[in-house]
């Protein structure tokens, strides 16, 4: 029986002497640690994970067959600086996920706590990852973007670097985004902005009055077809005095990549 004070390796495993792994870490056949790797309590490693320091990975963490966590990223102009990539607690990683460490340009690719990666899902250097995020088979993520806290990407879904989706966002299964995507916005094909993901706002335990807001907010920026800048002044000025409301306009006006407008919209503006 093996000692509860020695973490569980299976003879197969490959590990770098520098790694660190707390004492009840689980280490599956023919997993490949290499270089500093620190692993938290609780991490189940399934068999063919493999892991490339510098990482830095909480507690309650399970990587399944195949993911790759911490390898190069894949640019052109990195140079093997000692990037790093960190990771929260209780984040499941399917098969064959990959996440690259850090380029010189930040340092780090970071994700939170608790995060579901599912199979095939790759997400680029320098990305950050927050809290209660879902990522369905395939969804791509490409560099440097930012996924806050809650949202949903569906299967096969492609996002372009540098992109911003915010809180309780959803994007579509086989949909596009090139633009950044306001707190609590659906979108579905290529930039194309659908509605509201009431149901993800719900499950997150938001009130019926920030979401009739956010509906309010959603008719106003995407349906009256204002000007953005007008459509923010004026939802400043009707609602802010609510959160959620507050917090899709203070996305919006920090937006570097801009934000996609809804099919209606670019209709109207076309006519």
């Amino acid at each position: 029986m093996a000692s509860e004070s020695v973490p569980r390796i299976h003879p197969t495993a490959v590990i770098a002497p520098e790694a660190e792994l707390a004492a009840d870490v689980q280490v599956g056949p023919y997993v490949v640690i290499e270089g500093r790797v620190q692993i938290g309590p609780g991490c189940v490693l399934r068999p063919q994970a493999h892991l490339c320091g510098p990482l830095t990975m909480g507690r309650g963490n399970v990587v399944f067959t195949g993911a790759v966590l911490g390898e190069r990223p894949q640019h052109l102009h990195y140079k093997d600086e000692p990037t790093s990539l960190d990771i929260g607690d209780d984040n499941v990683f399917r098969e064959h996920v990959t996440i690259h460490r850090g380029t010189a340009h930040t340092g780090t690719t970071q994700t939170g706590s608790p995060n579901f990666f599912m199979a095939g899902s790759p997400i680029a250097h320098d990305c950050r990852i927050g809290n209660s995020c879902i990522l369905a088979n395939g969804a791509l993520v490409a560099g440097h973007c930012v996924i806050e806290d809650g949202a949903y990407l569906s299967g096969n879904c492609a996002i372009h670097q540098f992109v911003r989706i915010g809180r309780l966002a959803l994007l579509s299964g086989c949909s596009t985004t090139t633009k950044d995507m306001p707190p609590f916005i659906m979108q579905q094909g290529y930039n194309s902005v659908v509605g509201i993901n009431v149901v993800g706002m719900r499950r997150a335990g938001m009130t019926n009055a920030q979401v009739n807001a956010v509906r309010h907010a959603f008719h106003v920026l995407y349906r009256q077809s204002l000007t953005v800048p007008a459509a923010l002044d004026r939802l400043e000025q009707e609602l802010g005095g609510i959160d959620a409301v507050t917090e899709m306009v203070t996305f919006v006006r920090h937006s570097e990549r801009g934000i996609s407008l809804s099919d209606e919209h670019s209709r109207n503006a076309a006519a």
